[in-house]
């Protein structure tokens, strides 16, 4: 009689599940919600992996994003634009700081205001970031022609913008501004 392996602990008197490859779907495999998550994360990782070798964690790209399109920020305005609480801001910012990436400076006459901006090193970085964005887009929209492309687009921000007006959250952009900046980009149909 042969002895049952260690390293195979499961009682003998029950059988190996059985799989077959339609019970290995997700359980939200329908859901759009599922798929929306799904597409996130993979995108987060593509993303997160060329910004690793940038020494960049996720996340520090975006206040470097936002410095770069704006310029001087107050760290509450940072807060408020990256959708995050100030102490998380504060905490990004101090990391990019000690990179030498961000630049903190109390504003004159109410040392309260701290206005944060990028150095030339981190110029240098949003322009690196701006090219990784540009390659994972591309990655992620590589099966999808021009209409597909904005229909998608135009879709999430709608989806975006429904679950901001349930949470009570404003400065949702409208569809006539997200029509407007399409034009603008050449991308209206």
């Amino acid at each position: 009689m042969s002895e049952t392996p260690k390293n195979d602990r499961r009682d003998v008197d029950t059988p190996a599940l059985e799989l077959s490859p339609k019970k290995l779907r997700p359980p939200g495999v329908r859901s759009v919600g599922w798929a929306l998550v799904q597409a996130a994360r993979l995108h987060r990782a593509r993303t997160g992996d060329r910004l690793a070798k940038l020494g960049f964690f996720a996340g520090q790209e975006q206040v470097v994003q936002a410095l770069a399109a704006v310029g001087t920020m107050t760290m509450g305005d940072l807060a408020t634009l990256l959708r995050v609480r100030p102490p998380t801001a504060s905490k990004t910012v101090t990391r990019l700081a000690a990179l030498g990436i961000v630049e903190r400076r109390a504003e004159s006459g109410d040392g309260r205001v701290v206005r944060v901006q990028l150095t030339e090193a981190g110029l240098a970085k949003a322009a690196a970031i701006e090219r990784i964005q540009e390659e994972v887009e591309a990655e992620l929209l590589d099966r999808l022609d021009k209409t597909d492309r904005r229909r998608l687009r135009k879709l999430l921000r709608k989806a975006a913008r429904g679950l901001a007006d349930a949470a009570g959250a404003s400065g949702q952009d409208t569809d006539a501004e997200i029509e407007a900046e399409d034009e603008a980009e050449g991308l209206a149909t």
